[in-house]
């Protein structure tokens, strides 16, 4: 049997998980250096107290969760049902099993259930084949390249046959076709067409420094996008944390220039998102939408790919297209 597991951050299932997430998440040196090694979980710690009433109180704003690992369960679900409805023409199921079914599953980086954990499970209910599958589009050593050592590192523990998506999906057909269509439903919501901004997750720029390709990645994704919407487009970074320098212009600084600039019909799109989660649901849904209303613009925002149809399709052909290349379909 073949199992997929769908990596990705995670978020507190409670506002009681705040304070470990933060840890979790600030403890990874993949992400965040706080000097040497020795000294990473308690200047984490340290960090994580002064942000901790501040981040509990946003994800009260929001329900008191992160709706993350519910999508992403949903996400898993709705894979599991295309794949088993696409296994490939010509795949020998029936003497080896080593394809269908397939299973789903979902491990999180920060949060439960935690990766390791997953892989245990996987291995303990039979899973011979286990392909990983990051649900960041865009390649960063911090996201994917966090969530793929982890996975590695519990995936070789067991004797099961493992492999991870070989390269990042930023331009693949089928996200590319997911992401026009919910600005296209977005651009619906306005009588005239609004100006659109690209709203991604920030980064350190030392690490763009060091050659990761996350922002290049960013901007071909929308390079693409926009052969099939057409018209001007803006790009800036949100969710910076921390006194180094980040990925500039923030998306703050974006709304006050354009608003300068005469523009009142704003459409943000939350491009390196693929689920909706704190960054969506409280920085643009209430502090950008109340910016934006001081600034006397509306302020509109798409609607997250989560569990859109042309979305699954597309994972499930990044799969599909992973275990031909490793030979796990003949």
């Amino acid at each position: 049997m073949t199992g997929v597991i769908l990596l990705n951050l995670g978020g507190p299932d409670s506002l009681d998980a705040v304070r470990p997430f933060l840890c979790n998440l600030f403890s990874d040196r993949d992400i965040i250096r706080l000097g040497p090694p020795l000294l990473q979980k308690p200047l984490a710690s340290l960090i994580v107290r002064m942000r901790l009433q501040k981040v509990r109180a946003a994800y009260a704003r929001i329900g008191g969760r992160s709706p993350l690992p519910a999508i992403t369960f949903a996400q898993a679900k709705a894979l599991e049902d295309m794949l088993n409805k696409r296994v490939p023409a010509g795949t020998n199921t029936a003497t080896t099993g080593a394809l269908a079914p397939f299973r789903v599953y979902t491990g999180m980086r920060y949060w439960h259930p935690l990766i390791e954990d997953t892989v245990a499970q996987m291995y303990r209910e039979g899973i011979g084949r286990v392909l990983a599958l990051s649900l960041y589009p865009h390649y960063s050593v911090a996201t994917t390249g966090s969530s793929v050592k982890s996975f590695r590192k519990a995936a070789s523990r067991y004797p099961s046959e493992y492999r991870c998506v070989s390269s990042s999906w930023f331009d693949h057909p089928g996200y590319i076709a997911a992401v026009v269509e919910s600005i296209r439903q977005g651009i619906s919501l306005f009588s005239e067409k609004p100006t659109l901004l690209f709203s991604a997750h920030s980064l350190p720029q030392k690490f763009i420094d060091a050659g990761d390709p996350y922002d290049k990645e960013i901007r071909g994704t929308i390079v693409e996008v926009m052969k099939k919407i057409g018209g001007e487009w803006h790009l800036s970074y949100q969710s910076k944390t921390g006194p180094v320098k980040w990925l500039e212009p923030t998306t703050e600084h974006m709304l006050h220039t354009l608003a300068r600039k005469g523009v009142r019909s704003l459409l943000i799109v939350p491009i390196s998102f693929v689920s909706d989660h704190i960054e969506t649901l409280y920085e643009i849904d209430i502090l950008y939408r109340n910016l934006a209303r001081d600034l006397d613009m509306r302020l509109e925002r798409t609607e997250s790919l989560n569990t859109s149809p042309l979305f699954i399709e597309a994972l499930a052909d990044i799969a599909f297209k992973e275990m031909a290349e490793a030979g796990w379909t003949r």
